[in-house]
């Protein structure tokens, strides 16, 4: 993957996939390889209903 989608689904399955199989053990790590700031990632994605749980290493829908 050459670059982060932009549309806010493929954009959270992305980061989910690409933390969930490792090839990135922390968001900081993959936001740096994309050049994407990680509270910018985590404010879009807030704004579209998802919170980052770090134990998880994931994009959650907020309850």
């Amino acid at each position: 993957m050459d670059h982060l989608p932009q549309d806010p689904a493929m954009l959270v399955s992305a980061v989910n996939m690409l933390l969930r199989d490792e090839e990135f053990d922390t968001l900081e790590s993959l936001c740096y390889y994309f050049d994407r700031e990680p509270a910018e990632l985590q404010a879009t994605l807030h704004a579209e209903g998802y919170d980052y749980n770090e134990q998880q290493r994931q994009f959650r829908p907020i309850m």
